[in-house]
């Protein structure tokens, strides 16, 4: 199953109903969504810096992704930005396999 590393700031909005809900309680509403989508959550964590929320996830699929992301969105109460993680095995798959690249003006 592809795994996805998610990283989400929380607007002022979030930031209130995270006073009001709690931590553990925003990070047990995530793994709902993402095992009502068919995945697992494996880590969860609240981060300083530029970002809020750190999440590894497993999910089926980018439609599912894309689906969270999109509800998640649209309820105003976060921003996020999701990367696809790539094992050392992939990629060493990925440096075998050929492609028909030339460089442009060659």
């Amino acid at each position: 199953m592809p795994k996805y590393l998610i990283e989400a700031s929380y607007t002022v909005e979030g930031v209130k109903g995270l006073l009001k809900d709690g931590g553990s309680r925003r990070r047990d509403v995530l793994r709902s969504v993402v095992e009502s989508l068919g995945g697992k959550q494996e880590l969860f964590y609240y981060v300083f810096g530029e970002d809020d929320v750190l999440l590894v996830v497993d999910l089926p699929d980018n439609i599912s992704v894309a689906a969270a992301s999109l509800r998640i969105a649209a309820a105003g109460a976060a921003s996020s930005r999701v990367r696809v993680l790539i094992t050392p095995e992939e990629i060493d798959a990925a440096a075998k396999k050929e492609v028909p690249y030339t460089v442009p003006g060659a």
